[in-house]
């Protein structure tokens, strides 16, 4: 759900306290426009801005739809000054989103192709504030959202083992945890998944292993009966290892490069005194 709360905080961050570049009159029409081809996201986002500011707005493709260069995504009608105001904002935050997206889409075919059943989820190395707009990109271009923020999921890291030790900060979690929570722990060797198992994990988190090396945890759960515990990689994997990592028999691969390095996509805002 896309709040004014947001809308106005992203106009204002634009807008400053003294907008002369638009004040311009009457009425106009105008088009977000795809200069590249690529998987679409944040239309909600741009909608919603240009809805606060009084323009009529239309989209004319959904998220995770993917276009042609040239393809016209969102349609608008309204006062000039308002569209101009809004423009920018709208552009940047669907071009965010529709890289996000573009970017999730690669991975999960390249993944997919090796594996039909693996996962490809983001993590929360999202932009401060664009949280829920990444994840929905995420989630529009096919892969998972992982979990939103800190209270779907507990994920004992290596911090927390450094400063409770592996079974005590399992055991505590447990007990602090809804029956709803699953538990994820983070390992960094093959050998110490079926710990972590044994222990209560629901996840194994494996944690910037090499495929090889996750290839073989996956093997240790499998030989100790811990076949039923899911498996993740993650740290460090990009669009050219996936498929790599998608023959270790692993359930997830997560990538935060989904978010935080994907490309946005070229996108351009067109009224119709341009044509």
């Amino acid at each position: 759900m896309i709040t004014d709360g947001q809308v106005e905080q992203w106009l204002r961050e634009d807008l400053g306290h003294h907008d002369v570049t638009n004040d311009v009159p009457g009425k106009t029409d105008g088009r977000l426009v795809a200069r590249e081809g690529g998987v679409i996201a944040g239309l909600q986002a741009a909608t919603a801005v240009f809805e606060y500011l009084g323009v009529d707005a239309e989209r004319t493709v959904e998220a995770g739809d993917t276009v042609d260069p040239g393809e016209v995504l969102l349609h608008t009608e309204g006062p000039a000054r308002e569209t101009l105001r809004g423009e920018r904002v709208a552009i940047n935050l669907a071009g965010h989103a529709s890289g996000v997206a573009t970017t999730t889409r690669e991975a999960v075919g390249a993944a997919r192709e090796v594996d039909p059943a693996v996962t490809v989820a983001c993590t929360r190395k999202t932009t401060p504030g664009l949280r829920g707009i990444e994840k929905r990109a995420v989630a529009a271009a096919g892969g998972d959202t992982h979990r939103l923020d800190l209270s779907h999921m507990v994920m004992v890291k290596d911090n927390h083992v450094a400063e409770m030790g592996l079974e005590p900060a399992i055991e505590q979690f447990r007990e602090r945890a809804s029956f709803t929570t699953k538990i994820e722990v983070e390992v960094e060797s093959p050998a110490d998944a079926p710990t972590a198992a044994e222990a209560g994990a629901d996840i194994i988190l494996l944690d910037n292993m090499s495929p090889g090396e996750c290839a073989q945890a996956v093997e240790r759960l499998d030989e100790a009966g811990h076949d039923d515990v899911l498996t993740e990689a993650s740290g460090g994997i990009t669009i050219e290892t996936v498929p790599a990592y998608a023959k270790t028999g692993v359930d997830v691969i997560s990538m935060g490069s989904l978010t935080h390095s994907a490309d946005a996509l070229d996108l351009s805002f067109r009224m119709a005194t341009t044509d």
